[in-house]
């Protein structure tokens, strides 16, 4: 059972990419964009589809992914889906923010949207649908191990001493 009780310092956070908003961020959406035939319909180059196509793209399942850490002998400290939950009291998640590319239906939304950065970390993790922590020693066994289950994983940042919360740099 994965409980976030041996997250500390030092331990590496690895987030796993989304496949678009998924779907508890359609509230946001929906304020954003007009839910019309017309507007659905309406192809973005920067999104090389049509919003409708991008917003349709299905929900990602880490199921495997976390199985294929398990099968390595990768020991998830703690891990949080976009939703988050993952921190401990005296735990700060601290977040590089140009760690992983992001994902172009995120700049859309920011920018069609007016929605400030911090909201769109907020809601959508801007492209990440995992993290999760372990040890520095297994970090790079644990990238390998989400990417051989198909998934893409990158080096996000680190687990810091401090108030509950989530810094980006």
């Amino acid at each position: 059972m994965i409980t976030g009780q041996d997250l500390k310092a030092g331990d590496v956070l690895i987030g796993v990419a989304s496949s678009g908003v998924h779907s508890n961020g359609f509230s946001l959406v929906r304020k954003i964009f007009e839910m019309t035939k017309e507007s659905l319909d309406t192809y973005y180059d920067e999104l090389g589809k049509t919003l409708g196509e991008a917003l349709l793209t299905p929900t990602r399942i880490y199921v495997k992914a976390m199985k294929s850490m398990k099968d390595a002998g990768v020991k998830v400290k703690a891990c949080s889906h976009i939703t988050g939950g993952m921190l401990k009291d005296d735990t700060v998640a601290v977040i590089e923010k140009n760690s992983y590319p992001i994902p172009p239906i995120f700049t859309l939304m920011a920018k069609k949207g007016n929605v400030d950065e911090q909201m769109m970390y907020n809601t959508y993790n801007m492209g990440l649908g995992l993290v999760i922590a372990v040890d520095p020693a297994q970090a790079d066994v644990a990238i390998a191990a989400i990417e051989a289950a198909g998934e893409k994983a990158y080096r996000v940042g680190s687990i810091e001493a401090g108030e509950k919360g989530v810094i980006l740099k």
